[in-house]
């Protein structure tokens, strides 16, 4: 399989918005209607009709992929606004029905939908997604096993998914509980090298898994016609101050690996085992919890290891020039978009939350 030539440590992001009546704050399928008005390849349709992706240009640094994705948003938003819609970056929708939404009619989402039945049809939800350039196959596997040994805090500085069909879930992102249910969806499976993947891949189309590799849906996925690797760990982010504190971790995460295998070190890897506990840990609590840190099991708070990681990654953004939007890391730790959420129910409800979220998008 070929891996895409691509520059190291290079970086694109895909922000998925969730399309809402301004008025009753519920989801609206006008996706198509949106896409046409603003006539720009890099706003693009996804699985339901209530989407829109915003998808940026390739960049070396994380200021400049957030400013693309906020030009591409007042792009986005004039013609919105032009057809009466509005839109909130989030996990999953506080309480609409997911019974009502509609598949988008591509193949591919058909596809999931007729052989997932309800369990793929109830996937209303949203995400951010991180490519980031590596420049040698041989480094991907290696690097995979970097993001996942992070994962609790990639996860936990994004949760905002506490609300599903009305209710509070008690979980902080129950998008990532919801999106594991797919056979190719969650946690990929165990692999040592780039030929373990081909195999793996091989065997998976062999035995109609998947059709092509754009169907292996980890949370972190080799994306071998880009050059990069894929991270979907994050919820639908609400603001671009959220989205630039998970890229700057995601992109310094990744070059720390890139350093190690460089100087013949084994970049950072936790056990299977503690990459799925630290998963559910971070899915459920958010950094109200501890985080297994080490495969003998040893633990630290979710707080506490969030800053001594990013103390740890501070000389690496400052090489790559995104320090500021690696320390807002440290301003969502106490106040996640769960956490906010949360509060805005209380104090506005329901509609009062989805009015927040429509302003912290535009923020």
């Amino acid at each position: 399989m070929e891996f895409a030539p691509t520059e190291r440590v290079t970086l694109g992001i895909e922000w998925e918005l969730a399309l809402v009546d301004p008025t009753s704050g519920d989801l609206t399928g006008r996706a198509n209607e949106i896409i046409a008005e603003v006539d720009n390849a890099r706003v693009v349709g996804e699985f339901l009709t209530n989407t829109i992706e915003l998808v940026t240009d390739v960049h070396h640094t994380v200021g400049d992929a957030v400013q693309d994705l906020r030009d591409l948003r007042a792009q986005f938003a004039a013609a919105a606004a032009k057809s009466g819609v509005a839109a909130i970056g989030v996990g999953t929708h506080p309480f609409a029905d997911w019974k009502l939404q509609t598949v988008t009619p591509a193949e591919r989402y058909m596809r999931v939908a007729d052989r997932a039945r309800d369990w793929g049809r109830q996937l209303s939800i949203w995400g951010v997604h991180v490519h980031v350039g590596i420049p040698s196959k041989d480094s991907v596997i290696p690097t995979m096993h970097a993001l996942l040994a992070n994962y609790s805090w990639l996860l936990a500085m994004s949760v905002s998914s506490p609300y599903w069909d009305g209710q509070d879930t008690g979980f902080a992102s129950h998008r990532t509980m919801l999106f594991q249910q797919l056979p190719t969806g969650g946690l990929p499976p165990v692999l040592e090298t780039w030929a373990d993947y081909e195999r793996t891949l091989e065997g998976m189309l062999h035995g109609e898994v998947v059709l092509d590799a754009h169907e292996l849906r980890w949370d972190v996925r080799p994306a071998p016609h880009f050059g990069t690797l894929e991270v979907r760990i994050a919820d639908g982010l609400p603001s671009l101050f959220d989205i630039g504190a998970n890229a700057a971790f995601t992109q310094c995460v990744v070059e720390e690996s890139l350093r190690a295998i460089d100087e013949g070190r084994q970049p950072m890897r936790l056990p299977d085992w503690a990459v799925r506990e630290n998963k559910f840990r971070a899915a459920r609590w958010g950094f109200d919890t501890k985080f297994i840190i080490s495969a003998d099991g040893r633990q630290e708070g979710g707080r506490e290891s969030l800053a001594r990681r990013i103390d740890e990654l501070m000389p690496i953004a400052r090489d790559l020039a995104c320090e500021g939007e690696l320390v807002a890391a440290l301003a969502i730790v106490e106040n996640t978009p769960a956490d906010r959420q949360r509060a805005s129910m209380r104090t506005g409800g329901k509609v009062g939350m989805i009015d927040s979220l429509r302003a912290e998008m535009l923020r």
